[in-house]
């Protein structure tokens, strides 16, 4: 693992530790509700950096890296979103691979039956975007292998997160930005995230107008698509 210092709320920071083989996360105790909006972003942006990576399934027995005890499997819910992830009994912390850190985050959300078809229409196979695993679109809408349903990045809540790191640096004029120099945000960041929004969303009805995101959901699954989307407007 390597380690990344964080900002987090009430000018503290936070150290988690990210296993980029196993694409995922260790927060120590309750991390990850102390990230800031702009720690969060750089989070995503390293989620989105690995999505067309080939990924390593989790160790069949993992352990809590500060104290030994084996993790034990945890299932939560965010608002109407469920998700899992790993947890010391001793409570340490917790072990969260990167797609279940979107879902804890409100970042995913399932496809609609009319995305599904339209999908189908120009799409045979798509890798899930949870394990990696091949869905065959003319069988199933639902992943085999880890039962995940076809979902698909929400751009809206990109967007919402932009919105509360632009509010925090109103609040504290001068305070480090996400990458530590006052007044960072880029003040067209909110219109870039637009297009992207708009390039995810018209993806569904023109795919033979846009190779580039044909290619992004066949090798990165639809979420690493809607995030190599965002990315490419955030550079």
């Amino acid at each position: 693992m390597t380690e990344q210092v964080l900002d987090g709320h009430l000018a503290t920071s936070v150290a988690i530790d990210v296993c980029l083989t196993c694409q995922a996360f260790w927060f120590d105790g309750r991390e990850s509700l102390q990230l800031t909006p702009g720690s969060t972003l750089r989070l995503f942006r390293i989620i989105g950096e690995r999505a067309a990576d080939a990924r390593h399934a989790f160790p069949t027995t993992c352990k809590c890296p500060r104290c030994g005890m084996r993790l034990m499997p945890a299932h939560d819910l965010q608002r109407a979103t469920k998700f899992e992830y790993q947890r010391c009994p001793a409570h340490h912390g917790r072990f969260i691979g990167f797609f279940d850190f979107l879902r804890e985050k409100n970042f995913i959300k399932p496809l609609s039956p009319a995305q599904v078809e339209e999908l189908r229409r120009n799409v045979q196979m798509v890798n899930c975007s949870n394990c990696g695993a091949p869905i065959d679109l003319a069988r199933t809408s639902t992943c085999a292998h880890c039962g995940s349903p076809l979902s698909m990045l929400d751009m809206k809540q990109a967007e919402i997160l932009v919105a509360e790191l632009r509010q925090a640096e109103a609040k504290e004029p001068g305070s480090p930005g996400a990458s530590g120099r006052p007044g960072l945000l880029d003040p067209t960041l909110p219109l870039r995230l637009e297009q992207a929004r708009r390039e995810v969303a018209a993806s569904f009805a023109s795919f033979d107008q846009n190779p580039s995101w044909y290619e992004d959901v066949s090798t990165s699954g639809l979420v690493g698509a809607g995030l190599t989307a965002v990315l490419r407007w955030l550079k």
